[in-house]
């Protein structure tokens, strides 16, 4: 059934006025012979008809499946005629079933300005429908000017991303509709500062203020930060856009001091950086000029090396030998003929205290004669200490430092020949019952 019906001469007729929207009352249509009526929606031929509820409607004779009008619900009919006359009430002309003349649209409820043209909708929407459709269905409005309430009795998924209405039906004979979501009041806690709390909230109003504060233009359709719409007072709208740029303005500090700590850490990676590269860069000259110091050192003992039949490059190994054993630092001085062409090793315990001669490294055996008994005699092998043993003449004290093998022992010869080697706490001694 549906509120309206086209009469070939008088054209639209909608039950829900008293003059039928053409000048005419219901006892024109209401039981005539021989009246033809029409369907808008499929054209075929409907009656007038009063509902026990005393609800004025149309008819058709032979329900069309394909009919719009013809299939509607008791329900929606019912909610239908609520809309328009809550639209009425609010002192606007209201039509039903009113559609475009492309037919891409068919308003339950088209609402006209002032200037009688048609700027809203109202949608009983009950039956399902997806999110997809609910946003196709009001671009469809939105092209010719038209904006779109639904308006729904249950949770529906499409309620969030259009403007609409969630009603309650009277409980009481004489209550009124009552709208359970879809208006909103933005509230913020005083003072208006971001610390304190701010939220959208759902109010609760009758049906008919609704519509009254839609259509009057004290509510708008607003669009949430998460893309949920409700219709809410432009006074709250601006109260939320002033958190929102709070809500920047507190961010854009925090940014700039975030941005200002970054740049601050990327200053201190930076400085870190090139500390590390100027290190690097000491080491590495340091490095070269070791290597190059150790080129040097190793031409100015090529003599010794060909004396004591030691190869250039196991003489560093032999130094670190001789400090390791002695726990001092040490520097090698020149070839000491006094010394039988030995090279002479100077120690120091501190730094501040002056190098003194410490040890000679590979003596000739025949300058043995007069060794002093506290001066140390190195060699780089057995091979050096036989030829150390056969030519003592007096107790000497022989370190054996091989470079090869990095095994280091302590040898006295000649007339009291004591051997030295290490005890369990590492110290050097000697051989228990030496």
């Amino acid at each position: 059934m549906g509120y309206t019906a086209v009469h070939v001469g008088w054209g639209r007729l909608d039950a829900s006025l008293d003059d039928l929207g053409c000048g005419r009352s219901w006892a024109d249509v209401h039981r005539v012979k021989g009246l033809e009526l029409a369907c808008p929606e499929c054209r075929g031929r409907v009656f007038a008809r009063v509902s026990p509820h005393r609800a004025r409607h149309f008819y058709h004779q032979v329900r069309p499946r394909d009919c719009a009008l013809a299939n509607e619900s008791p329900e929606h009919h019912l909610l239908k005629l609520e809309l328009a006359t809550a639209a009425r009430a609010a002192g606007f002309r209201a039509e039903l079933e009113v559609g475009n003349e492309a037919r891409s649209w068919r308003a339950d409820v088209l609402v006209f300005d002032v200037q009688d043209r048609p700027f809203m909708a109202l949608e009983a929407q009950l039956s399902p429908m997806t999110p997809q459709d609910a946003r196709m269905r009001t671009d469809r409005y939105a092209v010719d000017g038209v904006a779109v309430c639904w308006v729904a009795m249950e949770k529906r998924p499409w309620e969030r991303g259009v403007p609409s209405l969630r009603l309650a039906p009277p409980r009481n004979r004489g209550d009124a509709w009552t709208v359970r979501y879809g208006m909103a009041r933005y509230t913020w806690a005083a003072p208006h500062t971001v610390k304190t709390k701010a939220a959208w909230t759902h109010i609760s109003c009758s049906l008919d203020e609704a519509i009254l504060w839609i259509l009057q233009g004290r509510v708008d359709a607003h669009t949430g930060p998460d893309g949920t719409v409700w219709w809410t007072a432009r006074s709250y709208v601006h109260l939320a856009i002033a958190r929102a740029r709070l809500e920047a303005d507190a961010e854009a500090v925090h940014q700039a001091a975030a941005t200002e700590q970054r740049r601050h850490a990327a200053e201190q990676r930076a400085a870190a950086a090139e500390q590390r590269r100027l290190a690097a860069e000491d080491r590495r000259l340091a490095a070269e000029q070791e290597a190059q110091e150790q080129r040097a050192e190793q031409e100015r003992l090529t003599d010794f090396f060909e004396h004591a039949g030691i190869k250039a490059a196991l003489w560093p190994a032999f130094m670190q030998l001789v400090r390791s054993a002695s726990g001092k630092a040490v520097t090698c001085g020149d070839q000491s003929p006094a010394h039988g062409n030995g090279l002479l090793l100077y120690s120091r315990q501190h730094e501040a205290s002056a190098f003194q001669l410490a040890g000679v490294v590979c003596p000739d055996p025949s300058a043995l004669a007069r060794w002093p008994a506290d001066l140390t005699i190195l060699v780089p092998g057995r091979a050096w200490l036989l030829r150390i043993e056969e030519a003592a003449q007096s107790p000497l004290k022989v370190a054996v430092l091989n470079p090869a093998t990095k095994h280091c022992a302590y040898e006295r010869v000649g007339p009291r020949t004591t051997t030295l080697t290490r005890n369990p706490s590492g110290r050097l001694g000697p051989q228990p019952g030496a």
